[in-house]
């Protein structure tokens, strides 16, 4: 939580102002009970009425003052804290962006949606009450101890004696009870996770009839999420309660007290009333602690989940050089790649070697996790090898600078993303300053020009993840914002597979004929959309099995040749 406080530097002045005019209010409510003990001794026990419209006047400015002070602190306090939580959740979304694929994978979705939201709300909320209430209570606790010493010694040793009780009490509650809110949000970051899976995957658990099921799941985390903050409730649930009980049994002793002093002639009837107010003040200031408490306790724990992912830090590095005026002739080169996706874990690629010359197209083919999307991962280097070299245009791409790689290579996903504005606004995605004309063009190689007709031209919508658009659509308007892009690397990951064979074809040929001649790797199920590619590559099991033409490949490669004959007939296969 420490490494937070950074976030409030800039708002020092705040930081001040607040618990100081919190404070100020603070020193008048003290003044308040001494008022009132001179209204009953003077006003009323001497029969003065004048005494009392003077004393209720001075209670009337001093309650009037105490006001304009409360207002100008939350004013500032929730200046600071809303400024906090600003500048705290645009650094973490930026150092969430700023990580590699290989440390999101190991966050998670929903845990980095749960810091930015609900963790990031609970820093603020904690911020603020701690600039309203953490001075402002002590002092009024303290500050009575000591007016009442002022009236009383002998009856304000009840005030020491309850401060020390009741700060044991607090000591102890915050102990337990922080372990157990950080266990808490744990439990929420699961709830997050299994929301977003079942609404992003609504239309499957319906298609499999399995609500019930996915119900049952959610009921069993939501169940769990109470009891862990039922147990949690059950610590906090104690402080208000304990808090009543000691500072009414020590009213009960002072009031007892009071009236043998009274009775000896040692205090006066408004001096009891006044030490009343004042051990009252400080019941109504440890409820509002004991709430600041749990408050902080809450944002501690999320402080400290914040703080936790602020730590991880990116396993690439960023710096690194630029491409030289002549680019190599050989555009991507493996050389004896390795790759795991987590530290002794299982290779998901072996020893892969290959050449691509620029200008060519490769075709990458394989079954359902042979590791087709892995190897495209590679190039952009979403991930570091974890043996061999990869080079792109003979430069190792751990040399590179990672904006001057990217900015060769233009990328398709497997999943079709598409974001909410408008069509123009996505494919600007791609390079900022593309002119309509371009657009147009990069929609027409990419077989979209039917989808933005319909839809009605640039400036059409597209929903929150493209939901207004069918998966085909999305995937030819992916496929036009990289070829907005222009890039000498085109990475098409299975970008085609919600496509028709007319369509596929017809992308295929638009792409051969780019004028700019990028060097293309297609990534597809389907022999016939690799099939005229200069180079295929076939992979197993995260192993390179085959590597040549369609021709070599039917002739050599048995993976090859069965993926070949599970789509076509033994007839066209000859």
């Amino acid at each position: 939580m420490k490494e937070l406080l950074k976030y409030l530097e800039q708002f020092k002045k705040e930081c001040i102002l607040a618990p100081l005019f919190k404070m100020l209010e603070a020193v008048f409510e003290l003044f308040v009970p001494l008022v009132v003990a001179r209204i009953i001794d003077r006003g009323i026990g001497e029969k003065d009425p004048s005494s009392i419209v003077r004393y209720a006047g001075i209670m009337i400015v001093l309650g009037i003052v105490g006001l304009l002070s409360a207002v100008t602190a939350q004013y500032f306090s929730a200046k600071a804290a809303t400024g906090f939580s600003k500048a705290l959740r645009r650094d973490l979304f930026k150092h969430l962006l700023g990580l590699s694929h290989r440390e999101l994978d190991g966050l998670g979705t929903s845990t980095m949606i749960t810091r930015i939201t609900s963790d990031v709300l609970q820093a603020q909320t904690g911020v603020n009450m701690f600039l309203r209430l953490f001075l402002r209570s002590p002092f009024i606790v303290f500050g009575a101890m000591i007016m009442a010493f002022t009236i009383d010694v002998r009856a304000a040793l009840l005030f020491v004696l309850l401060i020390v009780v009741l700060f044991a009490v607090v000591a102890i509650i915050m102990r337990l009870n922080i372990p157990m809110l950080a266990r808490v949000q744990q439990r929420l970051d699961k709830i997050t996770l299994l929301t977003r899976e079942n609404l992003s995957g609504s239309r499957v658990i319906r298609a499999f009839c399995l609500e019930e099921s996915e119900e049952e799941g959610f009921r069993e985390q939501n169940t769990e999420y109470l009891k862990t903050q039922i147990e949690a409730g059950h610590i906090s649930a104690l402080l208000n309660p304990l808090t009543y009980v000691i500072v009414n049994l020590m009213i009960i002793l002072l009031i007892y007290t009071g009236a043998v002093r009274v009775q000896a002639g040692a205090l006066t009837q408004g001096m009891v009333v006044a030490l009343y107010n004042y051990m009252s003040q400080i019941l109504v200031e440890l409820v509002k602690f004991a709430n600041l408490i749990l408050t902080i306790n809450k944002a501690i724990a999320s402080g400290n989940r914040i703080a936790d992912v602020f730590r991880i830090s990116n396993s690439l590095s960023e710096e690194g050089g630029e491409f030289g005026e002549e680019l190599s002739e050989t555009a991507v080169e493996f050389e004896n790649v390795s790759f795991t996706y987590h530290e002794g874990g299982d290779e998901a690629l072996s020893d892969v070697s290959f050449l691509a010359k620029r200008g060519a197209t490769i075709g990458i083919i394989g079954g359902t996790g042979s590791g087709k999307s892995t190897l495209a991962a590679l190039i952009p280097r979403f991930y570091d090898v974890s043996k061999g070299v990869v080079r792109v245009f003979g430069k190792d791409v751990r040399s590179l600078s990672t904006e001057a790689l990217r900015d060769k290579i233009g990328i398709v996903p497997q999943k079709a993303v598409l974001f909410q504005g408008t069509i123009a606004d996505n494919l600007r995605w791609g390079r900022k300053d593309v002119s309509d004309k371009e657009m147009e063009e990069a929609i027409e190689l990419a077989a979209a020009a039917d989808i933005v007709s319909v839809k009605g031209g640039l400036l059409a919508e597209v929903a929150q993840n493209g939901s207004n658009f069918s998966g085909g659509q999305k995937q030819r308007l992916t496929i036009a914002r990289a070829l907005v892009k222009k890039p000498e690397l085109l990475i098409l990951d299975d970008s085609s597979s919600a496509l028709d064979f007319v369509t596929d074809l017809q992308l295929r040929t638009n792409i051969r004929g780019l004028s700019y001649h990028p060097t293309t790797f297609l990534i597809s199920q389907r022999t016939s959309t690799i099939r005229n590619a200069d180079l295929i590559l076939v992979m197993d099991d995260g192993l390179l099995v085959g590597k040549g033409t369609h021709e070599e490949l039917l002739a050599n490669c048995e993976v090859y040749r069965e993926i070949h004959e599970s789509q076509f007939s033994k007839e066209e296969v000859s």
